[in-house]
């Protein structure tokens, strides 16, 4: 609601000024905020959930080497306290508690979480337990994997993160090639063109300044917008490996893009 009375206040009081596409672009964007601080803490809580899952599993292992068997191993362990985990694991021993299979418990825990790793490493001790595994040696293989899996999303988020700055700078450089070709070049040749055959000179039919000339400010705006999206979707597949942090550097460089060329053209 209160988005939508931004946006009706700057129709009215802006609609024919230079601030008119600025301000439209950050009460579009304040409308939203309530969504990004949702996705971000569902990024962080993920994260947390990884690294408490781990915690979980070394402490079933340590417990089932005991001599415990899984299903009080899990009840046991449930008392401890896993921050944004323990809900789901104290649903997973009460499941338990009322005479529901461990295989199947587990499975739902694992779709409660909705977390890949720990999808992939329930998935992994389910299949080795019915294939006649050593429960220890399997709970201890999967204390590993998720180490492994923590290991490798550091090192690619280090070795990538140099390639990630590169992809900003060029970014913004593109930006700044187009506006100069919008702002500066164009017209200057549209003026030389006018002044030199007394006409409007263009390169296939397309005037490039003067009256009548075709304002070719939309064309690069859009080629802009669609370069910030797709570059957006690289950087964080390449960075993250996921296509939700893709559209965040998205959302970034195409925000961004959109606040510089309407501060300094007056409008798109």
């Amino acid at each position: 609601m209160a988005g939508i009375v931004l946006i009706a206040l700057d129709v009215v009081l802006l609609l024919k000024t230079r601030l008119f596409f600025p301000v439209l672009i950050i009460t579009l964007l304040l409308s939203s905020l309530h969504f990004w601080i949702d996705f971000f803490s569902e990024l962080k809580r993920q994260k947390a959930i990884e690294l408490m899952f781990l915690n979980f599993t070394r402490s079933l292992v340590e417990s089932v080497k005991s001599g415990v068997s899984i299903p009080r191993s899990i009840q046991n362990v449930s008392k401890k306290n896993y921050g944004p985990l323990t809900p789901y694991i104290q649903k997973l021993a009460h499941q338990i508690e009322w005479g529901i299979p461990t295989r199947k418990a587990l499975q739902t825990f694992s779709e409660d979480t909705e977390n890949k790793v720990i999808k992939r490493s329930i998935s992994l001790m389910v299949e080795a337990e019915q294939s006649g595994g050593d429960i220890t040696d399997i709970l201890s293989s999967v204390v590993g994997s998720v180490v492994s899996i923590k290991k490798m999303k550091e090192e690619r988020k280090a070795m990538i993160h140099s390639q990630v700055v590169q992809g900003y700078i060029i970014y913004f450089v593109f930006i700044g090639i187009m506006l100069a070709l919008d702002l500066w070049l164009f017209p200057q040749l549209g003026k030389t063109s006018a002044a030199s055959a007394g006409s409007i000179g263009g390169l296939g039919g397309i005037s490039l300044g003067g009256a009548g000339s075709f304002d070719l400010g939309p064309v690069f705006f859009t080629l802009i917008i669609v370069q910030g999206f797709f570059a957006g979707i690289m950087i964080g597949k390449f960075s993250e490996g996921t296509l939700k942090t893709g559209l965040l550097h998205s959302l970034i460089m195409m925000v961004s893009a959109a606040l510089i060329i309407t501060t300094l053209k007056g409008g798109i």
